[in-house]
């Protein structure tokens, strides 16, 4: 499997790390971020180029996940989560590795280099390169809201929504009465 991954500063020790463990698992490794160490670097380019590969590589048929991570690696998910198509989860078990890969088909994984050894993150890495999407249809069926709505904004409808009135997002907002409760 092709894995393509992503650091800063924050991480650039645990990323040469990683690609030797990936590339002994017969991973082919490829490595958006920083060369050489720079305390000021910024995450999010190196980030959303590796998230921008998974997507290419996906929609071209290879079989490809990502792999960022930095300090706390929330940062990291949200500039990979800009990217159309990709669907990072933030990790820090073997539990929610395996789900987000089980439930939301997630196709690239974020993790805290700095909240976690390196045996704990690549436990949570390799779990998550090993889990496949269950396919179940209430998961894809969620998975396929979020690419409609990623795609041109589209929502299911508010079933708290009283009939005949507008959802709330299509309220004029002159309506709302903070006092109200």
């Amino acid at each position: 499997m092709r894995i393509h991954i992503a650091t800063d500063h924050a991480g650039l020790e645990f990323s040469t790390q990683l690609q030797h463990h990936l590339a002994a698992a017969g991973h082919e490794v490829v490595d958006h971020g920083p060369i050489e160490y720079d305390p000021v670097d910024d995450y999010p380019a190196f980030c959303i180029r590796a998230a921008q590969a998974v997507v290419r590589d996906q929609a071209a048929g290879i079989e490809t996940l990502g792999v960022v991570f930095g300090g706390s690696g929330n940062g990291e998910q949200i500039a990979a989560n800009k990217v159309v198509g990709v669907r990072a989860a933030l990790a820090w078990s073997i539990a929610t590795a395996e789900l987000a890969r089980e439930h939301n088909d997630a196709n690239v994984i974020a993790i805290g280099a700095r909240q976690h050894t390196f045996e704990e993150a690549v436990s949570f890495i390799d779990r998550f390169i090993a889990t496949p999407f269950s396919g179940e249809e209430r998961h894809a069926r969620r998975i396929a809201q979020l690419a409609a709505y990623e795609e041109d904004g589209a929502l299911e409808p508010d079933p708290r929504a009283t009939p005949g009135q507008p959802d709330v997002l299509d309220a004029d907002d002159s309506s709302f009465d903070p006092e109200a409760g």
